[in-house]
């Protein structure tokens, strides 16, 4: 099993930045994909960004290409999410997600079985 405990967030006003990490334990951190998704309040949660185990691959949504940054520190089993330009549109819970499987990329988030807790991001206009 794996465990992802999200933090970071909280209320910004539009054009400003936020961080959000995510710490892994339970599995061996380095060998999986990990995604990152959000939810919209009244809308179904979206596909963000996803890195795979070594780093050195990723994709973003083009709602947020340009904008956000997704990155790893294996060795402290962290996942960071870089987040500049904030647009209201942006508000919604953020979740870390861990792929199902070893050495596998994939972007559908059916491929993710392990979720954090959320993180609340609120953009103000």
């Amino acid at each position: 099993q794996a465990q992802l405990v999200e933090s970071g967030g909280g209320l910004v006003q539009a054009g400003g930045s936020l961080r959000l990490s995510c710490a892994a334990s339970g599995r061996t951190f380095s060998r999986y994909t990990m995604g990152w998704f959000r939810q919209a309040p009244g809308k179904e949660r979206e596909f963000v960004a996803a890195i795979n185990w070594s780093g050195d691959r990723s994709n973003y949504a083009d709602s947020v290409k340009g904008r956000f940054t997704i990155s790893r520190d294996n060795a402290k089993k962290m996942v960071y999410r870089q987040m500049n330009s904030l647009k209201p549109e942006d508000t919604a819970v953020y979740y870390c997600a861990t792929h199902t499987t070893v050495w596998v990329y994939s972007l559908s988030m059916n491929s993710y079985d392990y979720w954090g807790q959320g993180a609340q991001v609120t953009v103000s206009s």
